[in-house]
């Protein structure tokens, strides 16, 4: 039996979306030096921070740091203005905050240091404007490859960033209008090492994007050649995130409701199985389901995956492949005459459980 759901109406709705687009090389100068002057502000609020809490045992809020670093935008030959070194002064506090330190560790600027922190300029909605194929920013333009039509947008908050291979890119956020999905069906997901994902109907994201590239990444590596790896693992990345997107994309556009099993990835990874669980991406594609249903305004839930795969979703009786012995099988046969593909099987499991849990109210499990 198939369960049919009905997505609600979205009328002029709209919600945040974050744009990526990447500068063009010849601005990574400027940029670069508006960088140096973010990590001054930085360790600047690190060090006071720290003073004030050895010496007279306060802790200093965003707010304490935003008036101490106030007039720094005002120096000579500084090209970040008073947004930005708010927008730090804020990280700051909220990074400390979260990591429960009284120091954190230094911004460095020196690109040739193995602590280089990588680039990153925050600015305010309303201080970065699109024009003409570029971005107006602090006084300064930056041309970039305009993919979106940045024209149509608002932009808001954001923040240029720069990767390990010194590109930059902007990234901003600005207001989409979203679009209901026409889908009326459910689907469970199984999350597993060899196919990263695989749905109650049968499809299948094929994993192991770093597998397949750690060959050459070993020989550029061997023959001590950094930009070659740094660049293959910009193309693992990216041949992750692509797929992911797709695969994400896919599910909510048919689908109204939509069921993963909640797999502790945080423990997987203090094992034998570390490389291929991180490289599997779980948590990623997690997140990119999550924000995509909410936009789209379907069901989202994260279930109870155990027995998942030992369960027949046939009869409900416990006959699967058990223990480590049992993960080479990839198909068993249960005693009602079912047989099943052992990832499909745990994947019905999970979207039965999810209806389950939306019809009981049940509540985390």
């Amino acid at each position: 039996m198939q369960i049919l759901y009905l997505c609600d109406t979205i009328i002029n709705v709209k919600t945040l979306k974050t744009l990526k687009l990447r500068i063009k090389d010849r601005h990574a100068k400027v940029l670069v030096a508006m960088a140096r002057e973010v990590n001054q502000v930085f360790n600047f609020c690190n060090e006071t921070s720290m003073r004030a809490i050895q010496e007279r045992y306060q802790w200093l809020s965003g707010y304490d740091l935003q008036k101490l670093t106030a007039g720094f935008s005002k120096c000579d030959d500084v090209k970040v203005g008073s947004g930005t070194v708010q927008l730090v002064c804020a990280e700051y506090a909220t990074r400390r905050r979260q990591f429960k330190k009284a120091r954190l560790n230094w911004r460095v600027s020196n690109p040739k240091s193995s602590k280089y922190s990588l680039g990153w300029v925050p600015f305010k909605g309303g201080h970065a404007k699109y024009k003409a194929g570029q971005v107006e920013f602090a006084g300064q333009k930056f041309s970039l490859w305009d993919s979106y039509g940045l024209s149509q947008y608002e932009l808001r908050a954001g923040s240029f960033s720069q990767d390990s291979r010194g590109r930059w890119y902007l990234n901003v956020a600005v207001e989409v209008q979203c679009k209901a999905s026409a889908g009326i069906c459910a689907v469970g997901i199984d999350l597993g090492l060899k196919e990263c994902a695989t749905t109650s109907n049968g499809d299948k994201l094929e994993g192991r994007w770093y597998r397949a590239n750690e060959k050459a990444l070993a020989i550029a590596q061997r023959a001590r050649k950094k930009k070659r790896a740094k660049a293959i693992h910009a193309k693992i990345g990216n041949q992750r995130k692509d797929a992911m997107h797709k695969f994400s994309t896919k599910l909510v556009r048919d689908n109204a409701a939509i069921f993963v099993g909640n797999v502790a990835a945080a423990k997987l990874v203090k094992t034998k199985m570390a490389k291929s669980t991180l490289d599997a991406g779980w948590s990623m594609l997690k997140t990119m389901l999550e924000y995509k249903s909410h936009q789209a305004g379907i069901v989202f839930e994260e279930v109870s995956e155990s027995y998942s795969t030992q369960t027949c979703s046939q009869c409900a009786s416990i006959e699967g492949p058990k223990g480590l012995k049992g993960l080479g099988i990839r198909q068993w046969t249960c005693s009602c005459g079912a047989v099943h593909d052992r990832d499909v099987n745990a994947a019905r499991n999970i979207a039965a459980r999810g209806h389950a849990r939306l019809a009981g109210g049940i509540p985390v499990l």
